[in-house]
């Protein structure tokens, strides 16, 4: 069966971006998965845009890809706690694969490590971690 996923990523740290997307990519293509990309503003808004099309039945699965990085003020917090249990609730809900390549750091150093893909890799992870939930989900 030939899978096709979403990438939903926040650009709001456009070079962070830039690697998330480039690892997603390359582990997309490793495995000749499909997929479509739609960008947001910010990390809260990635699960519901997420939601959104889940509703349409057109992909097997959905990628979340982000930075939130630590400031001065709660806003990490609330952004980084906020859209990740809505992404989890919304694959619980729906039982949908959907992986959370959204980073929260406390600087942008630490970004740029976990986005490279010759480092931490999470672009790359958060799209393995969807391709085997949608493997897993068709053998059941």
């Amino acid at each position: 069966m030939s899978k096709k996923v979403l990438i939903v990523e926040s650009r709001y740290y456009e070079d962070i971006a830039n690697l998330l997307l480039e690892a997603t990519i390359e582990q997309l293509n490793l495995y000749n998965v499909k997929f479509e990309k739609m960008e947001v503003l910010g990390a809260l808004e990635i699960p519901i845009l997420i939601k959104k099309a889940i509703i349409s039945d057109k992909y097997d699965g959905f990628i979340a890809l982000g930075c939130v990085i630590r400031g001065e003020t709660s806003h990490y917090d609330i952004v980084s706690n906020y859209s990740a249990k809505a992404l989890i609730d919304l694959a619980i809900n729906n039982t949908i694969p959907i992986s959370n390549g959204i980073l929260t750091v406390d600087n942008k150093e630490q970004a740029l490590v976990r986005a490279c893909k010759t480092k931490k890799n999470n672009g790359g992870h958060a799209a393995k971690a969807c391709i085997e939930l949608i493997e897993s989900f068709n053998l059941l």
